[in-house]
Parts: structure tokens; C-alpha cells; sequence
């Protein structure tokens, strides 16, 4: 169970992930992240992939990545993705675009697609439906560890 204020919830809280947003436009990079911010969570930005390896190297707190799939210069998110599933495969994955719609197989780790341009509550929603369904199955598995 987690606490929240004074009562108790079946689902952790926003404040209790962090999101890595990688984004090369740096106005829906801040349009995501203040969003995410908003929402409750805590946000570190990335404008490439480079930047973002950089962050998941140096951070040990990051839960998910939300990223665009073409960002210039390098490797694209799809990309991106694949070796933050490889290197850190707890972290979960949100990928989106305006232009370019992966097929469930291109994703790593079947991590969730959702299209550009997205309503704020669509983004907020699939975001929390992820982590809220990783967070309960592993609750699960450590229950059924637990009592075998």
C-alpha cells in the first residue's frame, strides 16, 4: 500500500518517478515536461540522445523515458530506447511522434506509443496507466515470491 496524505492507495504517486524527457524541440520539450512537472512528477530533460545516455548514466533515479522518435543529431528515439531497454531494462518506455507510427515490434521492450500531437490528459493518463500497471505486477510478483 502506498501512502498518500492521510489515506492509503493501491497506486504509487507521480512525485514517487522520475521522467526523463527527450525531445530536440525545445518548446515541446518544456511543454512535456512542465506537464509531467505539474502532474507531480520529477523531470529531467534531455534535447538528443547523446544528452539523454549522459542523464541515464549519471542519474540512478530515473524511472522512465519520453521520447520523440526523430531527433537529430545521432541515433533517433527508437534508437534511444532500445539501448536504455538494454542497459537499464526496469526503466519504462513512452515514445512518441507526429510523423512516424512504430509498429509493436519496433518498440523495445513493447514499451507504449502515443501520437503527436497528444492532449495533455491523454499523455498524463497513458503515463500514469504505465507506471501504475509495472508498479502492481511487480507487486504482485513480490507477493507470490513471498507466499509460494
Amino acid at each position: 500500500m502506498w501512502r498518500v496524505g492521510n489515506t492509503m492507495s493501491q497506486s504509487p504517486t507521480p512525485s514517487q518517478a522520475t521522467i526523463l524527457v527527450a525531445e530536440d524541440n525545445a518548446i515541446l520539450r518544456l511543454d512535456a515536461s512542465e506537464l509531467l512537472k505539474d502532474h507531480g512528477y520529477t523531470v529531467v530533460e534531455a534535447a538528443n540522445a547523446d544528452e539523454a545516455i549522459k542523464l541515464m548514466e549519471s542519474r540512478k533515479d530515473i524511472r522512465m523515458l519520453f521520447t520523440d522518435i526523430e531527433m537529430p543529431p545521432g541515433c533517433n528515439g527508437l534508437q534511444l530506447a532500445y539501448e536504455v531497454h538494454d542497459r537499464w531494462p526496469k526503466v519504462l518506455l513512452v515514445i512518441t511522434s507526429g510523423r512516424v507510427e512504430p509498429t509493436r515490434d519496433e518498440i523495445a521492450d513493447h514499451g507504449t506509443f502515443i501520437r503527436k500531437p497528444y492532449k495533455p490528459d491523454d499523455l498524463l493518463a497513458q503515463i500514469d496507466e504505465v507506471i501504475k500497471k509495472v508498479t502492481l505486477a511487480g507487486r504482485r510478483g513480490n507477493n507470490q515470491a513471498a507466499n509460494p
